[in-house]
């Protein structure tokens, strides 16, 4: 593996605010977010990061390689978190594996966005309707895990914490970030479609504000999760291991479903990335709401505090060099 990919990776300035941040919590400095700003620019990233997405599908069109791509993305989050369970089922019980499973399987956005800088730093090409698979990586994982605990649970649960076929699919289809996302990518759609001129007059806001929002957005992530760092010690080696070999593995499954598509390099890296990042935003909204049981220290340290910073500085050029390896081998 390269290691310029590397350095220029770890030197771009998301990744370098994301360090900045962790930095001033192991220095004890008194750099501090106000709380609604990093929920403002998290909604932001997801609108721009959703009409540009939507823009994209409407100029390429749904070709042969949409749907196949859009297809496998959405049984990849299904089969994602049936895995992650099976393994993490010889450690702990239903509720935390189950809760764990599904932050696996879902997906970060922000992870996602760095990956599209890191190909635009490298200068390859990608279409924007893997912000498609984006969208719809993030409800089939929460349907899974709520699935297996609704199944698997201990059949002495409280009547209280039944869970309903209709609530279950309502947290994962509408929660927040879903639901503004796929709106976002609509909007984007319709717009491209029928009127243009609406695309110049929100150039300023979703193109040229994006990547300093990004970085911005990266300094407070980076203050989180080393805010999260000292909880890992209450997560024991099992799961950071867990935390570390789950992302590797689900990348190198990626990868094969990304040449069995014909995926170009640049789209291979986004559908690796989907594949291996975790979630530590939607997930752990629903899971906190339906399964109280689960360990929240468990499923959000690990996903924040050591899956999201491993794939924003080493794993996304490690993927790459991973596309670069298989993706031209002969077609399977």
């Amino acid at each position: 593996m390269e290691i310029n990919p590397i350095l220029q990776n770890v030197l771009a300035p998301p990744v370098l605010f994301f360090l900045i941040g962790a930095i001033s919590v192991l220095f004890k400095s008194d750099l501090e977010i106000p709380a609604p700003l990093p929920k403002l620019f998290s909604l932001y990233l997801l609108l721009a990061i959703g009409f540009k997405g939507g823009i994209e599908i409407q100029k390429s069109g749904f070709t042969d390689q949409v749907l196949p791509t859009l297809s496998a993305a959405i049984l990849m989050s299904l089969v994602i978190p049936l895995i992650g369970f099976l393994i993490l089922r010889f450690k702990f019980d239903v509720f935390n594996s189950a809760a764990i499973a599904a932050a696996y399987g879902s997906i970060s956005a922000v992870t996602f966005i760095s990956a599209e800088s890191f190909l635009e730093s490298q200068k390859i090409a990608f279409d924007g309707f893997m912000v498609g698979a984006l969208a719809l990586m993030e409800s089939p994982a929460i349907i899974v895990g709520l699935l297996l605990v609704k199944f698997a649970a201990p059949k002495n649960r409280p009547k209280s914490r039944k869970m309903h076929l209709s609530s279950i699919l309502h947290e994962s289809l509408l929660n927040g970030s879903v639901y503004l996302l796929l709106s976002s990518l609509i909007v984007g759609f319709l717009t491209a479609s029928s009127n243009p001129s609406g695309i110049e007059k929100m150039e300023p806001f979703t193109g040229q504000l994006f990547y300093g929002a990004e970085c911005f957005f990266l300094l407070d992530m980076g203050i989180v999760a080393a805010q999260r760092l000292p909880r890992l010690k209450n997560a024991g080696s099992f799961l950071i291991g867990f935390a570390i070999f789950m992302p590797l593995f689900n990348a190198f499954i990626g990868v094969f479903v990304a040449r069995f598509l014909a995926l170009g390099p640049g789209n291979a890296l986004l559908f690796v990335v989907l594949c291996a990042s975790a979630s530590y935003l939607a997930v752990p909204a629903a899971m906190r709401m339906t399964v109280p049981e689960a360990k929240s220290s468990y499923y959000i340290s690990t996903t924040l505090g050591l899956t999201f910073p491993f794939n924003i500085v080493l794993g996304i050029p490690i993927y790459m060099s991973l596309v670069n390896t298989i993706i031209p081998l002969s077609p399977l």
